[in-house]
Protein backbone atom coordinates (compact mmCIF):
# COMPACT_ATOMS: atom_id res chain seq x y z
CA UNK A 1 0.00 0.00 0.00
CA UNK A 2 1.26 3.66 -0.94
CA UNK A 3 0.66 6.99 -0.81
CA UNK A 4 -0.40 8.84 -4.12
CA UNK A 5 0.85 12.18 -4.50
CA UNK A 6 -0.61 14.55 -7.41
CA UNK A 7 1.60 17.82 -7.72
CA UNK A 8 -0.13 20.64 -10.30
CA UNK A 9 -1.68 18.29 -12.25
CA UNK A 10 -3.39 19.26 -15.41
CA UNK A 11 -5.40 17.75 -18.42
CA UNK A 12 -5.85 19.85 -21.33
CA UNK A 13 -8.28 18.60 -23.95
CA UNK A 14 -7.67 20.69 -27.20
CA UNK A 15 -8.21 24.21 -26.01
CA UNK A 16 -10.19 23.18 -22.86
CA UNK A 17 -8.40 22.58 -19.33
CA UNK A 18 -10.43 19.71 -18.02
CA UNK A 19 -7.78 19.70 -14.88
CA UNK A 20 -6.54 22.58 -13.58
CA UNK A 21 -3.36 22.41 -11.87
CA UNK A 22 -4.29 20.38 -8.72
CA UNK A 23 -2.10 19.29 -5.72
CA UNK A 24 -3.25 16.80 -3.55
CA UNK A 25 -1.65 14.01 -1.09
CA UNK A 26 -3.55 11.07 -0.41
CA UNK A 27 -1.78 9.12 2.84
CA UNK A 28 -1.38 5.63 2.95
CA UNK A 29 -4.46 3.75 3.76
CA UNK A 30 -6.61 6.79 3.18
CA UNK A 31 -10.36 6.34 2.04
CA UNK A 32 -10.38 9.55 0.01
CA UNK A 33 -13.54 10.53 -2.40
CA UNK A 34 -13.16 13.00 -5.47
CA UNK A 35 -16.82 14.21 -5.49
CA UNK A 36 -18.52 17.04 -7.84
CA UNK A 37 -20.60 17.60 -10.92
CA UNK A 38 -20.76 15.86 -14.09
CA UNK A 39 -17.21 17.20 -15.78
CA UNK A 40 -15.78 18.79 -12.80
CA UNK A 41 -13.22 16.87 -13.78
CA UNK A 42 -12.80 13.75 -10.98
CA UNK A 43 -12.78 11.10 -13.21
CA UNK A 44 -10.11 12.74 -15.91
CA UNK A 45 -7.94 13.01 -12.06
CA UNK A 46 -8.60 9.34 -11.54
CA UNK A 47 -8.05 8.26 -14.90
CA UNK A 48 -4.43 9.76 -14.99
CA UNK A 49 -3.57 8.41 -11.78
CA UNK A 50 -4.54 4.93 -13.33
CA UNK A 51 -2.28 6.08 -16.72
CA UNK A 52 -5.79 5.53 -18.49
CA UNK A 53 -5.24 9.52 -19.71
CA UNK A 54 -2.20 11.20 -20.42
CA UNK A 55 -0.76 14.02 -18.42
CA UNK A 56 -0.89 17.46 -19.84
CA UNK A 57 1.73 18.76 -17.23
CA UNK A 58 2.48 17.76 -13.38
CA UNK A 59 3.12 14.72 -11.48
CA UNK A 60 1.53 11.62 -10.51
CA UNK A 61 3.47 10.04 -7.66
CA UNK A 62 2.97 6.64 -6.17
CA UNK A 63 4.83 5.08 -3.26
CA UNK A 64 8.19 7.00 -3.73
CA UNK A 65 8.23 6.67 -7.84
CA UNK A 66 6.96 9.18 -10.54
CA UNK A 67 4.42 7.07 -12.83
CA UNK A 68 3.79 9.72 -15.55
CA UNK A 69 5.28 7.59 -18.15
CA UNK A 70 4.33 4.06 -16.59
CA UNK A 71 1.82 1.91 -18.14
CA UNK A 72 -1.51 0.96 -16.54
CA UNK A 73 -0.18 -2.24 -15.66
CA UNK A 74 2.96 -1.10 -14.31
CA UNK A 75 1.75 1.13 -11.83
CA UNK A 76 0.26 -1.51 -9.13
CA UNK A 77 -3.09 -0.42 -8.99
CA UNK A 78 -6.21 -1.86 -9.54
CA UNK A 79 -9.56 0.07 -11.13
CA UNK A 80 -12.98 -0.91 -10.15
CA UNK A 81 -15.67 0.47 -12.87
CA UNK A 82 -18.91 1.18 -12.74
CA UNK A 83 -19.74 -1.09 -15.92
CA UNK A 84 -18.27 -4.46 -13.74
CA UNK A 85 -16.39 -5.20 -16.98
CA UNK A 86 -16.40 -8.91 -16.41
CA UNK A 87 -15.94 -11.66 -19.10
CA UNK A 88 -19.62 -13.06 -19.86
CA UNK A 89 -17.61 -16.86 -20.83
CA UNK A 90 -15.72 -17.19 -17.89
CA UNK A 91 -16.88 -18.31 -14.40
CA UNK A 92 -16.84 -15.74 -11.32
CA UNK A 93 -13.35 -17.85 -10.26
CA UNK A 94 -11.91 -17.56 -13.54
CA UNK A 95 -12.68 -13.47 -13.92
CA UNK A 96 -11.08 -13.34 -10.32
CA UNK A 97 -7.87 -15.43 -11.39
CA UNK A 98 -7.99 -13.80 -14.92
CA UNK A 99 -5.27 -11.02 -14.17
CA UNK A 100 -2.86 -13.65 -11.81
CA UNK A 101 -2.92 -16.34 -14.66
CA UNK A 102 -1.44 -13.47 -17.30
CA UNK A 103 1.64 -12.69 -14.94
CA UNK A 104 1.97 -16.63 -14.22
CA UNK A 105 1.45 -16.47 -10.27
CA UNK A 106 1.45 -20.22 -8.75
CA UNK A 107 -1.72 -21.93 -9.32
CA UNK A 108 -1.79 -22.87 -5.61
CA UNK A 109 -1.53 -19.37 -4.82
CA UNK A 110 -3.86 -18.19 -7.19
CA UNK A 111 -6.54 -20.66 -5.51
CA UNK A 112 -5.67 -19.48 -2.08
CA UNK A 113 -5.99 -15.34 -3.21
CA UNK A 114 -9.14 -16.07 -4.77
CA UNK A 115 -10.73 -18.27 -2.08
CA UNK A 116 -9.31 -14.76 0.41
CA UNK A 117 -11.15 -12.51 -1.73
CA UNK A 118 -14.50 -14.28 -2.03
CA UNK A 119 -14.32 -15.03 1.50
CA UNK A 120 -13.89 -11.02 2.14
CA UNK A 121 -16.62 -10.08 -0.13
CA UNK A 122 -18.93 -13.60 0.76
CA UNK A 123 -19.45 -14.23 -2.70
CA UNK A 124 -17.70 -17.96 -2.32
CA UNK A 125 -20.78 -19.88 -2.99
CA UNK A 126 -20.78 -17.60 -6.52
CA UNK A 127 -17.18 -18.78 -7.72
CA UNK A 128 -18.70 -21.40 -10.63
CA UNK A 129 -21.04 -19.11 -11.77
CA UNK A 130 -20.78 -16.52 -14.92
CA UNK A 131 -21.92 -13.32 -14.74
CA UNK A 132 -25.27 -13.60 -16.61
CA UNK A 133 -26.53 -15.68 -13.26
CA UNK A 134 -25.17 -12.64 -10.90
CA UNK A 135 -27.75 -9.94 -9.70
CA UNK A 136 -25.72 -5.97 -10.44
CA UNK A 137 -24.60 -6.14 -6.63
CA UNK A 138 -22.87 -9.55 -6.86
CA UNK A 139 -21.20 -8.06 -10.22
CA UNK A 140 -20.13 -5.75 -8.88
CA UNK A 141 -18.81 -7.64 -5.84
CA UNK A 142 -17.11 -9.86 -8.82
CA UNK A 143 -15.19 -7.20 -9.70
CA UNK A 144 -13.78 -6.05 -6.64
CA UNK A 145 -13.11 -9.26 -5.80
CA UNK A 146 -11.03 -9.35 -9.38
CA UNK A 147 -9.07 -6.04 -7.80
CA UNK A 148 -8.27 -7.30 -4.64
CA UNK A 149 -6.57 -10.64 -5.43
CA UNK A 150 -4.05 -8.36 -7.34
CA UNK A 151 -3.04 -6.81 -3.58
CA UNK A 152 -2.15 -3.47 -5.50
CA UNK A 153 -0.82 -0.63 -3.36
CA UNK A 154 -3.81 1.25 -4.56
CA UNK A 155 -7.58 0.92 -5.10
CA UNK A 156 -9.22 3.11 -7.45
CA UNK A 157 -13.07 3.17 -7.95
CA UNK A 158 -15.11 5.11 -10.83
CA UNK A 159 -18.51 5.44 -9.75
CA UNK A 160 -18.77 1.97 -8.95
CA UNK A 161 -22.47 1.44 -7.39
CA UNK A 162 -23.88 4.12 -10.63
CA UNK A 163 -25.68 1.11 -11.83
CA UNK A 164 -27.15 0.16 -8.91
CA UNK A 165 -30.78 0.71 -7.27
CA UNK A 166 -30.93 2.64 -4.30
CA UNK A 167 -31.12 -0.31 -2.05
CA UNK A 168 -28.41 -2.30 -3.53
CA UNK A 169 -26.42 1.05 -3.37
CA UNK A 170 -26.48 1.06 0.62
CA UNK A 171 -25.97 -2.42 0.73
CA UNK A 172 -22.43 -1.70 -1.54
CA UNK A 173 -21.39 1.08 0.54
CA UNK A 174 -21.52 -0.90 3.84
CA UNK A 175 -19.77 -3.83 2.02
CA UNK A 176 -16.97 -1.31 0.28
CA UNK A 177 -16.15 0.22 3.99
CA UNK A 178 -15.89 -2.84 5.41
CA UNK A 179 -13.87 -3.60 2.67
CA UNK A 180 -11.31 -0.73 3.50
CA UNK A 181 -11.90 -1.29 7.27
CA UNK A 182 -10.25 -5.12 6.95
CA UNK A 183 -7.49 -4.47 3.88
CA UNK A 184 -6.78 -1.03 5.36
CA UNK A 185 -5.45 -0.14 1.85
CA UNK A 186 -5.22 3.05 0.12
CA UNK A 187 -8.31 3.96 -1.91
CA UNK A 188 -9.51 6.88 -4.21
CA UNK A 189 -13.40 6.78 -4.90
CA UNK A 190 -15.18 8.71 -7.43
CA UNK A 191 -18.58 9.78 -7.13
CA UNK A 192 -21.11 12.75 -8.31
CA UNK A 193 -23.55 11.45 -5.13
CA UNK A 194 -22.29 13.68 -1.80
CA UNK A 195 -23.93 10.87 0.60
CA UNK A 196 -21.43 8.19 -0.69
CA UNK A 197 -18.80 10.23 -0.29
CA UNK A 198 -19.77 11.61 3.23
CA UNK A 199 -20.56 8.01 4.16
CA UNK A 200 -17.79 6.43 2.61
CA UNK A 201 -14.55 8.46 2.87
CA UNK A 202 -12.19 9.67 5.70
CA UNK A 203 -11.45 12.54 3.48
CA UNK A 204 -13.33 14.74 0.88
CA UNK A 205 -11.88 16.59 -2.02
CA UNK A 206 -14.89 18.47 -3.69
CA UNK A 207 -13.94 19.54 -7.01
CA UNK A 208 -15.38 22.21 -9.61
CA UNK A 209 -14.55 23.23 -12.78
CA UNK A 210 -11.16 21.25 -12.96
CA UNK A 211 -10.15 23.01 -9.63
CA UNK A 212 -10.25 21.75 -6.15
CA UNK A 213 -12.68 23.69 -3.65
CA UNK A 214 -12.16 22.18 -0.60
CA UNK A 215 -10.55 18.92 0.93
CA UNK A 216 -11.14 18.36 4.21
CA UNK A 217 -13.38 15.46 6.67
CA UNK A 218 -16.43 14.23 6.07
CA UNK A 219 -17.45 16.15 9.39
CA UNK A 220 -15.77 19.51 8.65
CA UNK A 221 -16.89 20.08 5.24
CA UNK A 222 -20.23 20.09 5.86
CA UNK A 223 -19.88 21.76 9.58
CA UNK A 224 -17.21 24.66 8.05
CA UNK A 225 -17.50 24.70 3.95
CA UNK A 226 -15.23 27.36 3.07
CA UNK A 227 -16.95 28.48 -0.68
CA UNK A 228 -20.89 29.00 -1.68
CA UNK A 229 -20.38 26.00 -3.73
CA UNK A 230 -19.32 23.43 -1.27
CA UNK A 231 -21.71 25.06 1.25
CA UNK A 232 -24.53 24.17 -1.58
CA UNK A 233 -23.45 20.91 -2.96
CA UNK A 234 -22.79 19.08 0.83
CA UNK A 235 -25.36 17.91 2.49
CA UNK A 236 -29.52 16.63 1.33
CA UNK A 237 -31.46 18.52 1.18
CA UNK A 238 -29.42 21.39 0.15
CA UNK A 239 -28.51 24.35 1.75
CA UNK A 240 -30.95 27.30 1.84
CA UNK A 241 -29.12 30.91 0.84
CA UNK A 242 -30.90 33.63 0.85
CA UNK A 243 -29.75 37.19 -0.15
CA UNK A 244 -29.69 39.24 2.97
CA UNK A 245 -28.46 42.37 4.57
CA UNK A 246 -26.65 43.25 7.76
CA UNK A 247 -27.41 45.79 9.62
CA UNK A 248 -26.33 47.39 12.97
CA UNK A 249 -28.84 48.15 15.33
CA UNK A 250 -28.24 49.89 19.17
CA UNK A 251 -25.20 47.93 19.02
CA UNK A 252 -26.32 44.92 17.37
CA UNK A 253 -25.62 43.02 13.90
CA UNK A 254 -28.63 41.99 12.36
CA UNK A 255 -29.38 40.27 9.22
CA UNK A 256 -32.45 41.29 7.06
CA UNK A 257 -33.59 38.35 5.24
CA UNK A 258 -37.05 40.21 3.76
CA UNK A 259 -40.20 39.46 4.33
CA UNK A 260 -39.80 41.37 7.39
CA UNK A 261 -37.90 38.64 8.50
CA UNK A 262 -34.85 40.40 10.42
CA UNK A 263 -32.60 37.92 12.66
CA UNK A 264 -29.98 39.27 15.09
CA UNK A 265 -26.82 37.45 14.30
CA UNK A 266 -25.13 36.32 17.64
CA UNK A 267 -22.60 38.49 19.32
CA UNK A 268 -19.53 35.78 18.97
CA UNK A 269 -19.94 36.31 14.92
CA UNK A 270 -20.21 40.04 15.33
CA UNK A 271 -16.50 41.25 15.25
CA UNK A 272 -16.23 38.64 12.25
CA UNK A 273 -18.93 40.06 10.23
CA UNK A 274 -18.53 43.78 11.11
CA UNK A 275 -17.02 44.85 8.16
CA UNK A 276 -19.68 43.32 6.11
CA UNK A 277 -22.19 45.52 7.54
CA UNK A 278 -24.27 47.52 4.45
CA UNK A 279 -23.36 45.22 1.90
CA UNK A 280 -25.29 42.36 -0.40
CA UNK A 281 -24.37 39.04 1.17
CA UNK A 282 -25.93 35.58 1.33
CA UNK A 283 -27.28 33.67 4.47
CA UNK A 284 -26.82 29.87 4.31
CA UNK A 285 -28.63 27.92 6.78
CA UNK A 286 -29.04 24.22 6.40
CA UNK A 287 -32.40 22.75 6.53
CA UNK A 288 -32.26 20.80 10.57
CA UNK A 289 -31.14 24.56 11.61
CA UNK A 290 -34.77 25.52 10.84
CA UNK A 291 -37.56 23.20 13.18
CA UNK A 292 -40.46 23.98 14.33
CA UNK A 293 -41.14 26.07 17.08
CA UNK A 294 -38.85 24.76 20.13
CA UNK A 295 -37.58 25.94 23.43
CA UNK A 296 -34.58 27.78 23.16
CA UNK A 297 -31.49 26.03 24.29
CA UNK A 298 -29.21 28.40 23.12
CA UNK A 299 -29.11 32.30 23.14
CA UNK A 300 -28.38 32.64 19.11
CA UNK A 301 -31.48 30.64 18.41
CA UNK A 302 -34.67 33.13 17.27
CA UNK A 303 -38.56 32.24 16.92
CA UNK A 304 -40.35 33.46 13.23
CA UNK A 305 -43.68 32.88 11.64
CA UNK A 306 -43.57 32.07 7.95
CA UNK A 307 -46.61 30.53 5.47
CA UNK A 308 -46.53 26.89 4.45
CA UNK A 309 -46.09 26.82 1.19
CA UNK A 310 -45.60 22.61 1.09
CA UNK A 311 -45.01 19.63 2.74
CA UNK A 312 -43.25 16.75 1.67
CA UNK A 313 -43.64 13.79 4.65
CA UNK A 314 -40.47 12.01 4.95
CA UNK A 315 -41.36 9.71 7.83
CA UNK A 316 -39.29 10.39 11.30
CA UNK A 317 -39.91 14.41 9.92
CA UNK A 318 -41.65 16.27 7.57
CA UNK A 319 -39.73 18.88 5.25
CA UNK A 320 -41.36 22.32 5.24
CA UNK A 321 -41.26 24.36 1.89
CA UNK A 322 -41.30 28.25 3.21
CA UNK A 323 -40.72 31.39 0.76
CA UNK A 324 -38.28 33.87 2.27
CA UNK A 325 -37.51 37.21 0.04
CA UNK A 326 -38.50 34.87 -2.87
CA UNK A 327 -36.13 32.50 -2.64
CA UNK A 328 -37.62 28.86 -1.87
CA UNK A 329 -36.24 27.87 1.74
CA UNK A 330 -36.43 24.08 3.55
CA UNK A 331 -37.08 23.33 7.07
CA UNK A 332 -37.17 19.94 8.97
CA UNK A 333 -40.16 19.66 11.60
CA UNK A 334 -41.51 16.97 13.56
CA UNK A 335 -43.91 14.95 11.66
CA UNK A 336 -46.94 15.69 14.54
CA UNK A 337 -46.22 19.58 14.61
CA UNK A 338 -46.22 21.04 11.19
CA UNK A 339 -49.51 23.09 9.99
CA UNK A 340 -51.33 22.65 6.97
CA UNK A 341 -50.38 24.41 3.30
CA UNK A 342 -51.67 27.96 3.16
CA UNK A 343 -51.29 28.40 7.43
CA UNK A 344 -49.11 30.46 9.07
CA UNK A 345 -46.40 28.41 11.30
CA UNK A 346 -44.32 29.13 13.94
CA UNK A 347 -40.53 28.60 13.11
CA UNK A 348 -37.17 28.16 15.08
CA UNK A 349 -33.87 29.00 13.99
CA UNK A 350 -30.48 28.21 15.13
CA UNK A 351 -28.23 31.01 14.19
CA UNK A 352 -25.46 29.74 16.04
CA UNK A 353 -25.27 27.41 12.78
CA UNK A 354 -25.82 30.15 10.12
CA UNK A 355 -23.32 30.77 7.19
CA UNK A 356 -22.15 34.43 5.80
CA UNK A 357 -21.25 34.12 2.86
CA UNK A 358 -19.69 37.07 0.05
CA UNK A 359 -21.43 37.00 -3.18
CA UNK A 360 -18.56 38.65 -4.65
CA UNK A 361 -15.97 35.89 -3.89
CA UNK A 362 -18.45 33.00 -3.13
CA UNK A 363 -16.21 32.90 -0.37
CA UNK A 364 -17.64 31.31 3.58
CA UNK A 365 -17.09 34.29 5.92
Amino acid sequence: MARILLKNLRKMYDDTEAVRGIDLEIPHNEFLALVGPSGCGKSTTLRMIAGLESITSGEVIIGDRVVNTDQPKDRDIAMVFQNYALYPHMTVYQNMSFGLRLKRVAKAQIHARVLEAAEILNITELLQRRPKQLSGGQRQRVAMGRSIVRNPQAFLFDEPLSNLDAKLRVQMRTQIKKLHQKMKTTVIYVTHDQVEAMTLADRIVVMNGGRIEQVDTPQNMYDHPTTKFVAGFIGSPAMNMIACTLERRSGALVARLGNGLDLEVPTDRTEKYTDYTEKPMIFGIRPEHITEKRAHVNAAQRDFSEIVRVLEPMGVDTMVFLEINGEEVSARAAPHSVNRVGEAMEFTIDLSKMHLIDPTSDRVI
